[in-house]
């Protein structure tokens, strides 16, 4: 798809809301749509063992995208790391990414978990999954995603709003596997069974259900996560759905070397090192995610969760039915 330079004024504030990025001669440059201080030590571990200098700009994905797009060719961009397979497969899209053959890539890194093309690679993986209030639920009671629509959950039910890539991605896997009325069909049992109105992060849910508003919700493992180190005796518990068929859905935070990347090469070198053995236990731990790389246990606390299977559909599907995923949960009465 070939790039444009567009003039439309939230473009523009856009490519205008982040500082200029001087490049000096063999710098690396990496627009990332991770928050600094969980790249940052990737950053100055990659430095010190290479002496590579890298410049890191960091901001919202939509954004980020939205300026690569107007810079085309001038972008000082080498390599875009961003969440969500659904946005990478937008990058993509766009033509704002560059097809990487890497044998160390394809190594380390699962095919499920990277583009088929080789655009763009995950980094780390995000169970989006189930959690209860161990107050109120048994595991027992437990089964699925879809059995979260059954008629015992009416009243009980936690979910982040529809406008969230996260669940977009979850319905587009859902429609890849299970088609789109069946799919309808689910969503549209959820939306009866809500609690609340949908929450606008995954913080806010947890905080509900912890104050008894919601018996389940459905969130990203890391939230939780964060919850337990922050309080270990807080009445929640993590269950992984779907074990007897398709498996916990799960997502990835990726990167990509840009198409116009002037350091290509360098840009390679350091994805590569995102995905070895030390780079990952660095990049899954900061955020309590699991490693891409399956070599690499996950941090302490995210293994006491166990082990579970995972859906093995390639996240690229993500990307490729999210339009449909929106206006199914659209038709569904999702918010």
């Amino acid at each position: 798809m070939p790039l444009t330079k567009r003039a439309a004024p939230f473009v523009a504030f856009a490519i205008f809301a982040f500082q200029p990025v001087a490049q000096a001669a063999e710098e690396l440059v990496v627009y990332s749509a991770r928050i600094e201080k969980l790249v940052k030590p990737l950053v100055n571990a990659y430095e010190k063992e290479t002496g590579t200098h890298i410049k890191l700009l960091t901001g919202k994905e939509g954004p980020l995208l939205e300026r690569l797009k107007a810079e085309g060719a001038k972008t000082p961009a080498d390599l875009l790391i961003t969440v969500d397979a659904g946005n990478l497969w937008q990058a993509e899209q766009s033509g704002l990414l560059a097809k990487v053959d890497s044998k160390v890539l394809n190594d380390n890194i699962p095919a499920h978990l990277r583009d088929p093309d080789g655009q763009w690679y995950g980094l780390s993986v995000r169970a989006r999954t189930i959690i209860y209030n161990t107050r109120k639920v048994k595991p027992g009671d437990l089964s699925t995603y879809e059995a979260l629509g059954d008629a015992k959950w009416k009243g009980r039910l936690c979910l982040r709003s529809s406008k969230k890539v996260y669940n977009q991605s979850l319905v587009a896997m859902m429609i890849a596997e299970l088609g789109e009325a069946k799919s309808e069909e689910i969503v549209k049992s959820w939306v009866k069974n809500l609690a609340t109105p949908p929450f606008s992060d995954d913080e806010n849910l947890l905080d509900a259900m912890a104050a008894g508003q919601c018996d389940v919700g459905i969130v990203n493992s890391y939230y939780y996560g964060r919850l337990i180190r922050k309080n270990p005796k807080a009445p929640m518990g993590i269950f992984w759905p779907n074990q007897n068929d398709r498996g916990v859905h799960v997502n990835v935070s990726g990167a990509g070397v840009t198409k116009h990347a002037k350091h290509p090469e360098a840009a390679v070198k350091f994805l590569e090192w995102l995905s070895s053995t030390k780079a990952q236990n660095l990049f899954a731990d900061a955020n309590l995610e699991f490693p891409v790389n399956p070599k690499v246990k996950p941090d302490p606390l995210v293994a006491a969760w166990g082990s579970f299977k995972q859906d093995s559909i390639s996240v690229a599907e993500a990307g490729k039915l999210q339009a449909k995923a929106v206006m199914l949960m659209d038709r569904a009465g999702y918010k």
